[in-house]
C-alpha cells in the first residue's frame, strides 16, 4: 500500500477494506484431512456454496480452503453492484432457445431479491440499498445502443424496466450530457467487504471449516492439494474465479481480466445536491469501455473501469496496486460525468481481477464421473451471479449424491456448459490489449463524430473477442 502524488491510498487490497478493516486471519490447514465436500476459494461463490449446502444437509462435513483470507479477491474489491446481469445469456439463447435464456434471466432477477432476503434475515450489515440500476447514454451512438439494449431486456421478460429521456434521467442523477437512460429495479448497492465478512462468519457458525493462508496448488478427483497437506473429499468444487489460472493445468481456462476503481472523499451536502442521486441507484453507461459506480453508504462515489486490462502470463495480483495513469483516467471519467465535482479528492485507488471464459459465458458444472465441480467466469457480474451459481452447485451435489433430483436451477442453460481454452501467450496478451485499445478508440470516435451509429471498430472487436 502506498500513496500517490495526490495523497490517495493506492492498493492495500481495496477501499472497502480500508473502510471496514482487514479481517483476523483464520488458521491454515494443519495437515492431511478429509471432508464430504471441499471448496477451493473463499469468495462469494465458495462461501455461498458452503452456506446453502450446509443449510440443506447439516451433517455434511464441508471444508473451505482460501489462499489468503476470505474476500481477498474480487469479492472484496468489486464495485458493489448486486444486479441481475449474467454473462452469456444471448449465447445461451442461441444454443438452447430463447425460453431457456428467459428462465436464466428470471433466476437472476430472483437472485437479487434472494441476497437481499438472506442478508436481512441473517442480520448482515452490508450497506445494502435496493435502488435499482441506472445506465446512461451520453452520445447519439450510446443512445441508439441504449434503446436497443432496453428493448432487448424487455424481450427477456423484464417488464418492470423503464426508459427515460434527458429530463427524467436528470431527475434521478444529474450526469453531464446524458441524453437518456434505462432503469431496472433488479439491483442494489452493497458494501462488498461487509457482505463477504458477514457471510464467512455465518458459514463458520453453521459448522463449516474454513482454512485461510492455504493456497491450493492442484485440484484432481477427490483431492485438493496444498503445501500443508491434502484434503480428500468425494466432491471438490473450484470457486476461484480470476485466480483460476494459478492452479495446475488451468492457466488458459479463464483469463484474469483487470478492473480498477477509485473512491472519493465523502461529499458535502452541497455537492450531493449538485449531483442528485437520491435514489442511490448503481450507475453505469453505454460506452464500449464502460464505467460503473455507486453512492456509498458513507457518502462517497466509488467508480470503476478498465485500466491495464490484462497482465502477461495471466499474472493476477499485487494487493490492488494501480498505475497512476489509470487513477487519473478514472478521475477524468468522474469529472466528465459530474463537472461540479472537479475539486473533489480521490482518497483511494485499487484493482482486482475477474474471470473471463473464451466465449464470455458464466458457467456452473459438476462432473458426475469425477466429483469435480466449478462455477465462475462471471465477467464482472459476480456479486449476484455467485449466489445463483452456489445454489445450483448445491442442487447438483445433492442430485449426484442421491439426496435430491433435478431442480429448476440444475436445468438452467448455463449448467454443464463447456468452453474452449484461451490462446497461449503472447496471443492472449496481444489480443486483449488490442481489444481494449479498439474499444477506447471506438468511444473516442463516437464522441468526436456525434454519429448515432456505433463505431465499426467496436463491432469488429466484439466479433474477435467472441462476445457475439
Amino acid at each position: 500500500m502506498s500513496r500517490s502524488d495526490s495523497g490517495a491510498v493506492n492498493g492495500g487490497i481495496s477501499f472497502w477494506y480500508a473502510d471496514d478493516g482487514l479481517p483476523a486471519v483464520r488458521e491454515p490447514l494443519a495437515g492431511d484431512a478429509s471432508a464430504d465436500v471441499v471448496i477451493v476459494g473463499g469468495g462469494y461463490t465458495g462461501l455461498w456454496t458452503a452456506y446453502y449446502l450446509k443449510k440443506a444437509v447439516p451433517f455434511l462435513r464441508i471444508t473451505v480452503l482460501e489462499q489468503r483470507f476470505c474476500g481477498y479477491g474480487a469479492s472484496g474489491r468489486n464495485g458493489g453492484w448486486l444486479y441481475n446481469g449474467v454473462a452469456g445469456r444471448d449465447r445461451y439463447a442461441k444454443l438452447h432457445g430463447h425460453e431457456a435464456a428467459v428462465r436464466l434471466q428470471r433466476a437472476m432477477n430472483d437472485t437479487v431479491a434472494e441476497v437481499v432476503r438472506v442478508a436481512g434475515e441473517a442480520g448482515f450489515d452490508a450497506g445494502i440499498h435496493q435502488g435499482g440500476v441506472l445506465e446512461v447514454a451520453r452520445t447519439p451512438a450510446q443512445w441508439a445502443r441504449l434503446k436497443a439494449f432496453h428493448e432487448h431486456e424487455l424481450s427477456y421478460g423484464e417488464k418492470d424496466r423503464e426508459l427515460y429521456g434527458a429530463r427524467e434521467t436528470a431527475e434521478r442523477i444529474r450526469v453531464a450530457d446524458a441524453v437518456g437512460s434505462t432503469w431496472t429495479p433488479h439491483g442494489a448497492r452493497v458494501h462488498p467487504v461487509k457482505l463477504v465478512k458477514a457471510l464467512a462468519a455465518a458459514v463458520e457458525a453453521l459448522g463449516v471449516t474454513i482454512h485461510e493462508l492455504t493456497p491450493v496448488t492442484e485440484i484432481r478427483p477427490k483431492h485438493a492439494v496444498t503445501p500443508y497437506g491434502t484434503v480428500r473429499a468425494p466432491y471438490v468444487l473450484r470457486c476461484t474465479e480470476g485466480f483460476t489460472a494459478g492452479l495446475k493445468g488451468q492457466r488458459r481456462t479463464w483469463l484474469p481480466m483487470n478492473s480498477s476503481m477509485i473512491a472519493t472523499e465523502p461529499l458535502t451536502e452541497e455537492q450531493w445536491a449538485s449531483v442528485g442521486w437520491e435514489g442511490r441507484e448503481t450507475l453505469g453507461d453505454m460506452a464500449h469501455a464502460y464505467m460503473y459506480a455507486q453512492r456509498t453508504a458513507d457518502g462517497r462515489i466509488a467508480l470503476g473501469g478498465r485500466g491495464v486490462p490484462y497482465r502477461f502470463g495471466s499474472r493476477t495480483d499485487n494487493d490492488g496496486r494501480t498505475r497512476p495513469e489509470t487513477v487519473e483516467a478514472l478521475r477524468e471519467v468522474l469529472v466528465a460525468f459530474f463537472p461540479s465535482l472537479a475539486g473533489v479528492r480521490v482518497e483511494h485507488a485499487w484493482s482486482g481481477v475477474l474471470g473471463v471464459p473464451r466465449d464470455w459465458c458464466a458457467t456452473v458444472t459438476l462432473d458426475r464421473s469425477t466429483g469435480l465441480g466449478w462455477a465462475g467466469g462471471y465477467v464482472g457480474s459476480g456479486v449476484a451471479t455467485a449466489n445463483l451459481a452456489a445454489r445450483t452447485l448445491r442442487d447438483l451435489v445433492q442430485q449426484d449424491s442421491g439426496q435430491g433430483g433435478r431442480t429448476d436451477l440444475t436445468e438452467l442453460p448455463w449448467a454443464g456448459h463447456k468452453v474452449r481454452k484461451w490462446e497461449p501467450e503472447p496471443l492472449r496478451w496481444l489480443g486483449v490489449h488490442g481489444l481494449y485499445a479498439a474499444y477506447r478508440a471506438a468511444d473516442r470516435r463516437e464522441r468526436d463524430t456525434n454519429s448515432a451509429e456505433s463505431s465499426r471498430l467496436a463491432r469488429v472487436a466484439d466479433r474477435v473477442a467472441g462476445r457475439h
